[in-house]
């Protein structure tokens, strides 16, 4: 292979996946390529180019950011497996730069395993489809291939702490948008920060590609979005184009019975618009105003009624058995402990683990959602603990937490997985009017699921607690007589 060949011949000859990636369903995705690697546009280009740019005039140098908002479906992973392969084994700007056993990165990485599996497999199957790259293939794994000219091709998740220590000559975050990390409230930023410095040594010709669906006007791609797009800079190059635009072989009737069913959702996976529907629930500041640090679990106090929630899991899926403590210390609502049961388990084992913690602070009842109701509440009994199905869903509960927070009347522990899930919480109206709170896509909540309805439970029911001791102290109280004449304090009193 020769640097003289550009990513437009690789596109459109035959002897390279010209026959993949030269038809007329894949104009745009030339265009824009084209315009990244600063090639001439022709007429018909540059009217694609101006359609996707923000009006931009094209970059008269190769880029070193190139940022793709590009709705669903149409062809980015494709597309990310190309250039993938273009900069590993045809490109080769690598070769001649780097150190005794350095090797130069060519790293996509996806926003799940699923997603990279995908790529990965894009990526061999153009290896295997010429001849002269799958003889470069020295070593194979099931997320890797090292190529007999230095080069690697690196598949992987995202996760700013296995990034660092590599010599980038490409990056590629594929669907970044999406990326979620229990352990960081701000993955896509924080890795982003992490490759920079492995790109540098093999500058200039090092590019990062992101290449996503919007998704809330938040993050990465949309910090890149909000100050490079429609701007001249022959740095940085961000494009914005629908799903029909970058894959015309689309039917459009599935667009229209999109916006048809959620308008809000298919102007994002369909026209790559972000969403101004989908907020922030609660944000980093107030989540960790309410936390005590170093304090990572808090011992049962005398005279104290502690109350419990519990998310429960099947143990075979992705989602954690999550159990909280909680109690009211005047007005305040108190997290005292957590546990989090991660899968592969076994559900009878993990019940009673979570009976072990309830009997450490002498709670006889926990409160839960109605998943698996038979088996839960006949699981929890066998070890002599009530469970009480919660009448309020997810959103109720996180909306009832907030006042806790914003008022400053709320105790967390220091457990950095329960803080990020709080504040990666969205907040999104749904077609009823009424407001829904979960986690965003791929993300988890089992956690802070379980510590917000410990302390509903607890701030509950020191309000009810008063509310009895109030009527009684008024019902004793001959004054209280007086300023309610006509009240009958011979019968008892009734709360309806």
């Amino acid at each position: 292979m020769t640097s003289l060949i550009t990513i437009e011949d690789v596109m459109t000859d035959s002897a390279a996946f010209g026959d993949l990636f030269s038809g007329q369903s894949w104009a745009a995705w030339r265009a824009i390529l084209k315009a990244a690697y600063a090639l001439p546009l022709t007429a018909e280009e540059r009217s694609i180019f101006d359609s996707v740019s923000g009006g931009r005039e094209p970059p008269t140098q190769r880029v070193r950011e190139l940022w793709l908002v590009v709705g669903r479906r149409g062809g980015k992973d494709s597309v990310a497996s190309l250039v993938a392969t273009f900069a590993a084994g045809i490109e080769e700007a690598h070769v001649g730069r780097l150190r005794p056993g350095e090797l130069a990165t060519i790293a996509c990485i996806a926003s799940d395993r699923d997603q990279a599996r995908i790529v990965h497999r894009y990526v061999k199957g153009l290896f295997n489809e010429h001849p002269d790259l799958s003889q470069m293939i020295v070593n194979e794994t099931a997320n890797s291939l090292l190529l007999n000219n230095e080069a690697e091709i690196l598949v992987s998740t995202n996760s700013f702490r296995s990034a660092r220590g590599r010599a980038y000559l490409a990056v590629i975050l594929d669907e970044c948008a999406f990326y979620r990390d229990e352990n960081s409230a701000s993955p896509d930023v924080e890795l982003f920060r992490a490759l920079v410095p492995g790109m540098a040594t093999l500058a200039p010709e090092s590019i990062v590609i992101g290449i996503s669906s919007p998704h809330k006007a938040k993050g990465l791609l949309y910090d890149k979005f909000a100050k490079h797009f429609g701007q001249n800079d022959d740095r940085v190059l961000v494009i914005q184009a629908p799903s029909l635009t970058m894959n015309p072989t689309l039917d459009p009737s599935e667009r229209d019975a999109a916006f048809e069913e959620d308008p809000e959702a298919a102007s994002a996976e369909w026209d790559a618009q972000f969403r101004r529907d989908i907020a922030d629930f609660i944000s980093r500041e107030l989540v960790e105003a309410a936390t005590d640090r170093d304090v990572v679990v808090r011992p049962r106090l005398d005279r104290v009624k502690y109350y419990a929630f519990v998310d429960v899991a099947g143990g075979t899926g992705k989602d954690s058995f999550t159990a909280a403590i909680s109690h009211a210390e005047g007005n305040m609502a108190v997290l005292d402990a957590v546990v989090e049961i991660r899968p592969p388990f076994s559900p009878n084992a993990a019940v009673e683990q979570v009976a072990a913690l309830l009997a450490e602070y002498g709670c006889t009842s926990i409160e839960g959602d109605k998943y698996a109701a038979g088996f839960t509440i006949d699981a929890f009994a066998k070890v002599g603990i009530r469970y009480v199905p919660t009448e309020r869903d997810r959103s109720q509960i996180y909306l009832e937490t907030l006042p806790l927070f914003s008022s400053g009347r709320v105790r967390l522990l220091d457990h950095k997985r329960l803080a990020n899930q709080f504040v990666l919480l969205e907040r999104r109206t749904v077609s009823s009017g009424r407001d829904k709170v979960d986690h965003p896509r791929g993300g988890h909540d089992d956690i802070s699921n379980a510590a917000a309805g410990a302390l509903i439970a607890a701030r509950q029911k020191r309000v009810m607690t008063i509310s009895q001791e109030a009527i009684a102290a008024s019902a004793a109280s001959p004054r209280a007589r007086v300023a309610m004449p006509g009240a009958n304090f011979s019968q008892p009193f009734i709360r309806h």
